[in-house]
């Protein structure tokens, strides 16, 4: 059975992808406690899973300077575009498209992986963080941002749309639920990890607040490809409106709550 199909055709929209620096800005202030928790030092190798537009991967990049190189992966193609023109002259640093859950990179053992909110979207996540775990050396280690569950992050605008959007299918036999929220759950994360044959898994759950715009989090893009239809668009656009009232601060900026959990864990053997 294909891996991932409907999160390729997601990432792989161009839609999506042109309206993805709106989106990125939300996320943006937990880079400096993600690469704080993966405590990387000049000269490693480092694999960036769902790298998206390449932020992170650089900043991580230049943390293992002089000697150490950083590659990025996702399944994003325009993303990956994206990475490469903002990375352009930087040293140390590659591109890979792959799926994480399937792909073998043909690259030397990596000293550590790491995520920033690009592995909650694997629809078989055993299998997926096996196979991450199979690039890394032997003492190597995983850290990676998820968010908490979606009922600690109010400014999802998922509950509020419902009743304009059809109901997502069920997953096919075998495959597991995919999504922001996909990894939500400590307890998951955990079993999901050991299966994988991860061992010492850390979750620190943190929380903070943003001031950004509201198209950091919806916009009429964004609604039309969570599939509202133009039917509807109306009535989507006022429900948004009074669910995102109550984060406005003014000048244009909204306040919103961002509750995530950063998880690292070492590799069994």
């Amino acid at each position: 059975m294909t891996a991932n199909v409907a999160e390729s055709t997601r990432w792989n929209d161009d839609a999506w992808t042109k309206a993805w620096p709106k989106r990125e800005v939300l996320t943006d202030s937990v880079t400096p406690l993600l690469l704080e928790a993966v405590g990387l030092v000049p000269g490693e190798r480092v694999l960036d899973i769902g790298c998206g537009g390449g932020k992170a991967t650089m900043a991580a990049c230049q943390q293992v300077q002089p000697g150490g190189s950083v590659v990025g992966a996702d399944i994003s193609e325009p993303l990956l575009a994206l990475a490469g023109r903002r990375a352009e002259g930087m040293d140390g640093i590659a591109w890979r498209r792959a799926d994480m859950q399937t792909d073998h990179l043909a690259e030397d053992p990596f000293d550590a992986a790491m995520s920033q909110f690009g592995v909650m979207f694997f629809d078989e996540p055993v299998t997926a963080f096996a196979n991450i775990g199979g690039h890394l050396r032997r003492g190597g280690r995983l850290t990676f941002a998820c968010w908490q569950a979606v009922d600690r992050n109010p400014w999802f605008v998922g509950p509020a749309l419902a009743p304009f959007v059809a109901a997502p299918p069920s997953p096919a036999p075998g495959k597991s639920v995919t999504g922001p929220f996909a990894l939500g759950d400590p307890s998951l994360v955990q079993q999901v990890l050991r299966e994988a044959g991860f061992s010492g898994v850390r979750i620190d759950q943190r929380s903070h607040e943003v001031d950004v715009p509201v198209s950091a989090v919806i916009d009429d893009a964004q609604l039309t490809f969570m599939g509202v239809g133009t039917d509807f668009m109306e009535a989507a656009r006022r429900a948004v409106s009074t669910m995102m009232g109550s984060f406005a601060i003014g000048g244009g900026l909204y306040r919103f709550p961002l509750a995530f959990q950063i998880v690292t864990a070492g590799l069994d053997g």
